[in-house]
């Protein structure tokens, strides 16, 4: 009996392995749920105005943050004003990040079309819930003068 358990023990793990990396995938966000919370957050900057918005993008557990799903608003310059995953990098510039990791960016991310079209971007960027540099493809769209962008990852294989 002793025996079975043992040959058994293996394949036990294997198996939990295997579903926590699905479990894990199973949170990833989705371009439709990208899509849609970025415009959630477009409505709430327009109804409620930059200052509330701000302050709820910034919530790590509040509307505006689903799995690796977050808003992130900066200015025209590319300073943070929000960031669902991160508050803390309100008044960094998300540029200047990139090319001390050495990851350059392309700042067309602020030629973004203002008020109306979105836009895409990818680029490298760590996955909070991973804790993994990975590929981010993120939606953007300019109200005014704040891009707010919510973006998907995926993973580096």
């Amino acid at each position: 009996m002793r025996l079975i358990y043992k040959s058994l023990l293996p394949l036990a793990f294997v198996c939990l392995t295997a579903s926590s990396a699905i479990a894990a995938d199973e949170h990833r966000g989705t371009p439709r749920e990208a899509k849609a919370l970025l415009q959630e957050a477009v409505t709430l900057v327009k109804s409620e105005g930059e200052k509330e918005a701000l302050s709820q993008f910034n919530d790590k557990k509040g509307h505006f943050t689903h799995g690796d799903l977050y808003i992130f608003a900066m200015d025209t310059e590319g300073n943070y004003l929000a960031s669902g995953a991160n508050p803390r990098l309100v008044g960094q510039n998300f540029f200047k990040q990139h090319a001390v990791a050495g990851r350059e960016i392309d700042k067309d991310l602020m030629k973004v079309p203002n008020d109306g079209d979105r836009d895409i971007f990818e680029y490298e960027w760590l996955n909070r819930k991973t804790n993994n540099l990975e590929t981010k493809f993120s939606y953007v769209q300019r109200i005014g003068e704040i891009i707010l962008g919510v973006g998907i990852y995926v993973p580096n294989n």
